[in-house]
């Protein structure tokens, strides 16, 4: 596959949904994650990122005009250990709670199936990074929908070790606008990973459609000691 700019994939889709990034920084120091939301509706875009434990959480912008918080209220990022969970969903705390029991990524996303907000289904998307003894390994995965088929869920999952520096995967709900809204076809891009973590944020967040944007999370972790660095960008502030 052939490395892509997230700067022109992200600037080329007006609704890419919620996506992931997973990779590794240029210097080979740092495993890198990001984690986006979208809105097209109103209960969609009243949301922002707020520090949760050593995970974030989305919270409603103003309550008042929080309609139904079922698929926007959860928890995108958790820490299990050595293990960093970044989801789409509330899918989150299923893999930290079975992985906690000593169940695989895959077999806690198999209780779990793609969003029941039809007609759009939107897939789940997931990733883990594992970072253990200055080794580095991630996976990544999308369960949705046969075409639209809500009777039919279909379950991939990539996995990455040893990611060479300066690479990483981007994954997303959706194709583009629509509506139906298409969901993300393929095996997870490949795309370049910045040494910084303030320009990367900055290249992410300036190339998000600007009037479908909300929020953006951005994490890097040393290698060699797990420690982190962490950015939140909210559109409502």
């Amino acid at each position: 596959m052939q490395r892509v700019s997230l700067a022109k994939e992200l600037a080329g889709n007006s609704y890419p949904g919620r996506g992931i990034v997973i990779g590794k920084s240029g210097d080979g120091k740092y495993a890198v994650t990001a984690y986006f939301i979208m809105g097209r509706s109103v209960n969609s875009r009243n949301r922002v990122f707020v520090t949760e434990g050593e995970g974030i959480r989305t919270q409603a912008y103003d309550p008042a005009k929080l309609e139904d918080p079922s698929l926007v209220i959860y928890a995108p990022v958790r820490v299990l250990g050595n293990k960093t969970i970044v989801t789409n969903g509330d899918q989150t705390d299923t893999i930290y709670e079975l992985m906690d029991k000593q169940q695989t990524f895959e077999q806690a996303l198999r209780t779990r199936t793609f969003e029941p907000d039809g007609p759009n289904y939107t897939p789940r998307i997931s990733g883990i990074m594992h970072i253990e003894n200055g080794g580095y390994n991630y996976a990544m995965s999308i369960l949705k929908s046969n075409q639209g088929d809500p009777s039919s869920c279909q379950r991939y999952t990539f996995a990455y070790e040893n990611p060479k520096a300066g690479e990483g995967h981007f994954i997303h709900t959706y194709m583009g606008d629509g509506n139906p809204l298409p969901s993300f076809e393929g095996e997870p891009t490949l795309i370049g990973i910045d040494e910084d973590i303030d320009g990367f944020t900055k290249m992410i967040w300036e190339n998000l459609n600007e009037e479908n944007k909300v929020s953006l999370f951005v994490r890097y972790i040393e290698i060699g000691s797990g420690k982190y660095e962490t950015r939140i960008v909210n559109k409502n502030v």
